[in-house]
C-alpha cells in the first residue's frame, strides 16, 4: 500500500468558488491520491474478489456552469465503466471522508440486488456499529446503521427494488477532522477494514 494520508486541503477544494478554481485545485490535489488509491485498491478487489476490478477515477468532465461537491475513486469488475454495476467507493465531500458499497438507479438488475437483500438483512444488521446507510448518492446525508435498523433500511431496501430512481449505499463516514488524523497506516488500515465487512454484502448483492 502507498503512503497517502488526506489533509484539511484536500477537503476544502470543495469550498472553492468557480467551476474551472475548483476544478484546477481537484485536479492538482486529490485526483493524484484517487489515482492512487485506484492502484492499490483494484489489487485488494481482484486478490479478494477472484476476478480483475478496476478502478474508475471521477473525471466530471460533462459540468459547465456548477463545480463539483465531491469526487471519488469507484471500483468495479468491469474496465469502461462503473455505474451499472454495484461498487465500491472511496471519495471526500468536504465534510467527511467515505468509504461505501453502492448500487445507483443506473444498475439495470436493481429490484433483483435488492430483493437479495433483503433476504440477507441480517447481514447489513450485523455491520459495525459506525457504519451509514443512504439511499442517495448525490447527498451527502445518510443515517447511522443503528437507526436504520428500526425501519429505514426496509423502506430503503423496498425504494431500491420498486423505485426507479431508488439507490443503496452502505459503509462508513469519516468525519474531515477525524480522517486528516489518520497516519497513511491508519487510513489504508481503515479502508481495508471496511471493505473486509462490505465483501459479504456485495457477494449478497451478486448472487454470489
Amino acid at each position: 500500500m502507498s503512503k497517502l494520508k488526506w489533509t484539511t486541503k484536500d477537503f476544502n477544494v470543495f469550498t472553492i468558488d468557480g467551476l474551472e478554481q475548483r476544478m484546477d485545485a481537484l485536479n492538482t490535489h486529490v485526483r493524484p491520491k484517487f489515482h492512487q488509491l485506484g492502484e492499490d485498491f483494484s489489487t485488494y478487489f481482484s486478490s479478494q474478489l477472484g476476478e480483475e476490478f478496476f478502478p474508475h477515477v471521477a473525471k466530471h468532465a460533462r459540468r459547465t456552469v456548477n463545480p463539483p461537491k465531491d469526487s471519488w475513486v469507484a471500483f468495479a469488475p468491469y474496465k469502461r465503466g462503473y455505474k451499472s454495476l454495484p461498487h465500491f467507493q472511496i471519495g471526500l465531500w468536504h465534510t467527511h471522508l467515505f468509504i461505501v458499497l453502492a448500487i445507483i438507479y443506473e444498475a439495470p438488475q436493481k429490484n433483483i440486488m435488492a430483493e437479495r437483500l433483503i433476504a440477507h438483512k441480517a447481514l447489513l444488521e450485523q455491520l459495525p456499529d459506525d457504519f451509514i446507510v443512504s439511499g442517495d448518492h448525490m447527498s451527502a446525508a445518510a443515517i447511522a446503521l443503528q437507526e436504520a435498523k428500526e425501519d429505514k433500511l426496509d423502506a430503503l431496501l423496498v425504494r431500491l427494488r420498486d423505485v426507479k430512481k431508488g439507490e443503496f449505499l452502505v459503509g462508513r463516514h469519516i468525519p474531515k477532522e477525524q480522517a486528516v488524523q489518520l497516519s497513511a497506516n491508519e487510513l489504508a488500515q481503515t479502508i481495508e477494514e471496511t471493505f473486509n465487512h462490505l465483501l459479504p454484502i456485495y457477494n449478497v448483492i451478486i448472487g454470489k
